[in-house]
């Protein structure tokens, strides 16, 4: 089975909000990677100061080194997801050494836990072929959509090395299948 993106924005709504009221930290989580197309490995070692500069304010960029890949990656915090770590992080009491999405037992979460609690969470909220890499494919969906089909942009931040791979990856592929499927009916 192949993860696929989350194609409805009710659904992301709805499971943002049962993560918010299940643990906020797995609500920032979700919301930082269909914001930001990070894989979840890049994302749970975050700490406060990649985000924060000393003086309390967002950095110009969050810069990062993808685990995955070793490849450099700047990202601009887009301020729907500010908005959401200033709340977090206050809330939190966090400090700059702190992992943004800490574990109890100390250091941060691991993938199998963050794929465990976000599973149950599109299990419950009725979302089909869910991974952690739904949330990377996510925002690559919607971007694609609402970049007016700018499929270059995304296979670059991507890494991808070719336009097919990211169409595939993204599930527009699947898309103009489904839509084959449906148009002829003899």
């Amino acid at each position: 089975m192949t993860v696929e993106p989350i194609r409805d924005k009710n659904k992301i709504k709805q499971m943002y909000q049962y993560l918010n009221g299940y643990n906020p930290k797995y609500a920032l989580l979700f919301k930082f990677g269909i914001n930001t197309g990070l894989r979840i490995s890049d994302i749970i070692s975050l700490r406060v100061k990649d985000i924060f500069n000393s003086n309390g304010q967002f950095r110009e960029y969050l810069v990062l080194k993808e685990k995955k890949t070793s490849k450099e990656k700047k990202i601009k915090l887009n301020t729907t997801l500010r908005k959401a770590i200033i709340s977090y992080v206050s809330s939190q009491n966090l400090s700059d050494d702190s992992y943004l999405f800490f574990s109890q037992k100390g250091g941060h979460l691991i993938r199998v836990q963050v794929y465990r609690v976000l599973k149950e969470a599109a299990n419950i909220i009725g979302i089909e072929n869910f991974g952690t890499h739904s949330l990377r494919k996510t925002w690559g969906y919607w971007t694609y959509q609402m970049s007016k089909y700018n499929i270059g942009l995304i296979m670059d931040t991507f890494n991808h090395s070719s336009q097919s791979i990211t169409l595939r990856y993204i599930g527009i592929n699947q898309d103009q299948k489904d839509e084959l499927y449906s148009t002829v009916q003899l």
